[in-house]
C-alpha cells in the first residue's frame, strides 16, 4: 500500500500488460506530456470523494448549467453551431465559487472548506452533464422538427410531409422523456474510462486543456518550472481571448464575413474548405494531439474536399437531382454524413471489439495472477521509467472505481424502464424499437468518446441523423416514421453526447487527480439538473420569440434539415443518392482494414499508417479544420527540431492557453449575441477580376 496525504491508495502489481498499439503509437509520435500538476514537489492532501462533493458546488453548477443552457440554446436556435463550452465552465466555477465563499465571510458564516482543484473539476463536470442537454436531449433539431411551424414551412406539398407526423413541444413530455433517456449515457460509458483514458492515451484536447487551467489556478507560482508553465498559459490565453475579440469587430452579420472566411490559398480552393480560418483553439488542438492524428484529419480533407466531393459533385444530373439545396440528403450532403458515419463506425466498431477480445484474455490468462484490475493500467514498457505524477494520478484514477456491476445492471434496469415507459410519450418507437436503439447506443457512445479523444469534435448530432434515417427506415411513413425516427435521434444524440463529455471530463479529472466516483456522480447530478432546466430555458424561448421564422432571429437552422432526413429515411435506403450505399460499404471495410494494417505491422511502420476516425472528421465538417490542426502539427515540429526540450515542457501550455482564450471569448460573445449587438464591420472578399 502506498499512502497519500489524506488517502491510502493500493499500487497496481506490475504484470504482463496489453499496451495498445494506439497508445504506443501516440507515445511514439511525440504525445504530450503531463500537464501542470500541483506545483510543491509532495502534492497536498487528496481530498476523499464525498469531500469533492459539496453542496456549494451542486448550486453553483446548477446556476452555471442554466447560463450554459441558455447560450447554447441561443446558439443553436441561431447559427446551430455550439463551441466546446469545457474551459469556460472552468474558470466560471473558479469565479463563481469564489464569490461564494467571500460572500459567506462576509455575511458572518465563514470560508467553509477549502476550494480544492478537484471540487472546481467536479462543479466543472456537473454544469457541462447539465448544459449538454440543451445540445443533445433537449436539442432544437429534432424537438423543433415536430412541430407544426416546421410542417408548414416544409409545406404540405412536400412529398411524405404529413400533418399527422406533428408534435408540438411541451414542458411535460419533454422533461419525462429526457429523464428517461438521459442518465444511460454515462452508464454506457463507464465501464471503457481505463480504456480510454490510460491505455490508449487519448490526448481529449478540451480535457487536457481545462485540467492545465484548473491546475494553474490552484497551484503555487513559485519561480519554478510550474510558475513559468502558468505564466505561459496566462499569456497565450490572454492572446487567444483578444484575438477572438478583435475579430469579432470584422465578423458582421451571417456567416460570410470576417477572418473565419479568409480565402488565404485562393477562391477556387476557398470554395471546397481550403482555408485558414484563424482560429486559435484549432490551431491549439494541433499542438496538443499527436502528429499522427494531425496529418490524419489533413489526408481526410484532401482526400473528401479534394478528390472525391469533386468528383462527386461532377455527378449531378446523374447521380442525383441537380440543384438541390446544401443540406439536402438527396445530394452531395448524403455522400458526406453517411461516408463520414461509415468510416467512423468502422473504426469505432473495431478498436470496441479488439477492447472486448484483450480484455476477454486478460481475465482467462491473467486474472487468477492478481486481484483488482483485468487490464493493467500502468503499462510496463521495458526500459522506461514512468514519472512520479503520471502513477499518482493512475493510483487516483483506478482506486475509485465504479464497479462494472453496478455500471451494467445500472444500463439494463434504465434501458427496461425507459423501453416501457417511451412509447408512451411516442407511440410510433415501439418498446422493441427503444431497446434497438439502447443495443447499439454503447457503440456509438465509445465511437463518439474515442473521435473527441482524438481531435476534441462532438459528433453526436451526426450520430442521431444515422439513427434518424435507420429508425424513421424501420417504422414507415404510413406507422408514423418521422416522429419514430426524430425520437430515436433524441435517444441517440443524448447518449452519445452524454458519454463523451463524461470521458472528456475524466481525462481532466485524471490530470486533477479528481475521482472518477465523484466525477460519475456529478455527471448524473449534472444530467439531472439539465433534465428539467434545459426544458424550461427552452421553453423560455419558445414562448418569448418567433421561433422557426426563417425571416427572424431564431430560425433554428437545423429543424428543417432533421425533418427532411425523417421524411427522407421512411423511403428506407433506396432514396439514398446513387452508389452512395456502395461506397459506404467500401469505405466501412476499407476502416478495417487500415486498422488491421495497424496492428499486424511492426511499430517503425504502423506509426505513419492515419488513423481512419481522425481521417472522416473533415468528410463532414469540411477541410479548413484540417488545416487549422495541421499548422498547429507543423508549429510543433520545427519546435521540437529547434528544441525538443523546451517543446514537450511548454507545447501544452501554450496550445491550452489558445484554447482557454477562445473558449473563454465564447461566453461574452453569446452575451452580445442575446443583447443584439452586432459586430460594426464586415469584411469579406471577392476576386479582383469582380471590381472591373
Amino acid at each position: 500500500m502506498r499512502t497519500i496525504p489524506g488517502r491510502e491508495i493500493e499500487t497496481p502489481r506490475a504484470t504482463a500488460p496489453y499496451a495498445p498499439r494506439l497508445a504506443g503509437d501516440l507515445v511514439a509520435a511525440g504525445a504530450i506530456t503531463s500537464p501542470l500538476l500541483p506545483t510543491s514537489p509532495t502534492p497536498t492532501r487528496v481530498p476523499p470523494w464525498r469531500e469533492q462533493l459539496m453542496l456549494r458546488g451542486v448550486a453553483v453548477a446548477a446556476a452555471l448549467g442554466s447560463l450554459l443552457c441558455v447560450v447554447i440554446h441561443r446558439l443553436n436556435l441561431t447559427v446551430g453551431v455550439i463551441p466546446a463550452l469545457n474551459v469556460a465552465s472552468g474558470l466560471l466555477a473558479f469565479f463563481l465559487t469564489t464569490v461564494w465563499r467571500a460572500a459567506a465571510e462576509w455575511l458572518g458564516f465563514g470560508r467553509g472548506r477549502p476550494f480544492t482543484r478537484q471540487e472546481n473539476t467536479v462543479i466543472q463536470t456537473c454544469a457541462i452533464a447539465c448544459g449538454s442537454l440543451a445540445f443533445s436531449g433537449c436539442s432544437a433539431s429534432y424537438i423543433f422538427a415536430m412541430d407544426r411551424k416546421t410542417y408548414e414551412l416544409l409545406g404540405p406539398e412536400y412529398p411524405g410531409n404529413r400533418v399527422e407526423d406533428v408534435r408540438n413541444p411541451s414542458i411535460g413530455w419533454i422533461i419525462s422523456f429526457l429523464f428517461l433517456v438521459a442518465l444511460l449515457g454515462p452508464f454506457g460509458i463507464v465501464m471503457l474510462r481505463k480504456v480510454l483514458v490510460i491505455d490508449y492515451k487519448l490526448a481529449f484536447p478540451g480535457g487536457t486543456a481545462t485540467a492545465l487551467m484548473i491546475n494553474s489556478l490552484h497551484g503555487e507560482t513559485e519561480s519554478d518550472l510550474a510558475g513559468k508553465k502558468v505564466h505561459c498559459l496566462v499569456k497565450y490565453m490572454s492572446f487567444s481571448f483578444g484575438w477572438s475579440f478583435f475579430k469579432w469587430f470584422f465578423s458582421g452579420v451571417g456567416d460570410s464575413c470576417g477572418f473565419d472566411n479568409f480565402p488565404i490559398f485562393g477562391f477556387q480552393a476557398f470554395k471546397n474548405t481550403f482555408y485558414f480560418n484563424f482560429n486559435p483553439s484549432y490551431v491549439g488542438y494541433g499542438l496538443i494531439s499527436p502528429h499522427i492524428v494531425n496529418c490524419s484529419v489533413f489526408l481526410g480533407s484532401v482526400v473528401s474536399w479534394g478528390l472525391l466531393w469533386p468528383f462527386i459533385s461532377r455527378q449531378a444530373g446523374d447521380w442525383y437531382p441537380e440543384n438541390l439545396t446544401s443540406s439536402d440528403f438527396r445530394g452531395l450532403y448524403g455522400y458526406k454524413v453517411f461516408l463520414a458515419i461509415s468510416i467512423i463506425l468502422g473504426d469505432g466498431l473495431y478498436n470496441l471489439v479488439r477492447i472486448f477480445f484483450v480484455i476477454a484474455r486478460e481475465i482467462w490468462y491473467v486474472q487468477p495472477k492478481r486481484s483488482n484490475h483485468p487490464v493493467q493500467a500502468l503499462q510496463d514498457n521495458k526500459g522506461s521509467k514512468q514519472l512520479m505524477d503520471e502513477k499518482l494520478q493512475t493510483e487516483i484514477f483506478l482506486n475509485d472505481s465504479i464497479p462494472t456491476w453496478f455500471a451494467v445492471s445500472g444500463y439494463i434496469v434504465l434501458a427496461a424502464i425507459s423501453a416501457a415507459a417511451v412509447p408512451i410519450i411516442f407511440p410510433q418507437l415501439k418498446w422493441y424499437l427503444v431497446l434497438a436503439c439502447y443495443f447499439l447506443a454503447p457503440v456509438i457512445a465509445f465511437c463518439n468518446s474515442y473521435g473527441m479523444g482524438l481531435t476534441n469534435m462532438n459528433l453526436a448530432p451526426t450520430y442521431g441523423k444515422i439513427a434518424l434515417f435507420i429508425f424513421a427506415s424501420l417504422v414507415g411513413s404510413s406507422n408514423g416514421g418521422v416522429i419514430a425516427g426524430l425520437a430515436a435521434s433524441g435517444i441517440i444524440m443524448s447518449i452519445a453526447c452524454s458519454a463523451a463529455d463524461l470521458m472528456q471530463d475524466f481525462k481532466c479529472g485524471y490530470l486533477t487527480l479528481s475521482s472518477p466516483k465523484s466525477m460519475f456522480v456529478s455527471q448524473l447530478t449534472g444530467v439531472a439538473l439539465g433534465c428539467v432546466i434545459a426544458p424550461l430555458t427552452m421553453w423560455l424561448f419558445w414562448t418569448a420569440f418567433d421561433i422557426g421564422n426563417p425571416e427572424g432571429e431564431y430560425k433554428a437552422p437545423f429543424a428543417i434539415i432533421f425533418r427532411e432526413m425523417a421524411i427522407l429515411g421512411v423511403e428506407g435506403f433506396a432514396a439514398l443518392p446513387k452508389h452512395c450505399l456502395k461506397i459506404c460499404c467500401a469505405f466501412f471495410f476499407a476502416a478495417l482494414a487500415v486498422n488491421l494494417l495497424r496492428d499486424v505491422t511492426p511499430a517503425r511502420v504502423s506509426r505513419f499508417i492515419p488513423i481512419p476516425m481522425a481521417m472522416a472528421l473533415p468528410f463532414y465538417i469540411g477541410a479548413f479544420f484540417g488545416v487549422d490542426m495541421f499548422i498547429g502539427t507543423v508549429i510543433l515540429f520545427v519546435w521540437q527540431k529547434i528544441d525538443r526540450r523546451d517543446a514537450d515542457e511548454y507545447a501544452v501550455p501554450v496550445a491550452s492557453g489558445l484554447i482557454c482564450g477562445d473558449g473563454i471569448w465564447s461566453i461574452p460573445s453569446a452575451v452580445l449575441s442575446i443583447l443584439r449587438i452586432n459586430p460594426p464591420l464586415c469584411m469579406s472578399f471577392r476576386p479582383s477580376s469582380a471590381s472591373r
